[in-house]
């Protein structure tokens, strides 16, 4: 059974730091890719930030891109999403999603097999 958690969201003012993280469990799971997306209330669920499970390959959505960095540590078998100089505009739910195999590009919801429960972040004025 894999699962995904992710943990580190909050409540923060603009400009501040948040960082989240997403764990992976499963025995002897190991994604080809991870990728986070976030949903605005009102808005469809968009692509964030994508790895390779390695940590290589990022890619990242021009909204964040200088300002969030998806990095894997993988003794800890965690992705995390480091998000500085927030904005209210980044206000959304936060989830993480693992693909086993290669299938397409980052930012292909349907590639993705895995999903986590999703993590709030509101950022406030």
């Amino acid at each position: 059974q894999v699962q995904l958690v992710e943990s580190g969201g909050g409540l923060v003012q603009a400009g501040d730091s948040l960082r989240l993280s997403c764990a992976v469990s499963g025995r002897t799971f190991s994604p080809y890719a991870m990728g986070w997306f976030r949903q605005a209330p009102g808005k469809e669920r968009e692509f964030v930030a994508g790895c390779l499970w390695n940590g290589g390959n990022k890619m990242y959505a021009d909204s964040v891109k200088g300002r969030f960095a998806i990095s894997r540590d993988g003794a800890k078998n965690t992705v995390y999403l480091q998000m500085n100089d927030l904005k209210p505009a980044d206000t959304a739910v936060y989830s993480c999603a693992a693909e086993r195999d290669y299938t397409s590009t980052y930012s292909v919801q349907s590639k993705y097999d895995y999903w986590g429960q999703g993590t709030q972040v509101t950022v406030s004025s």
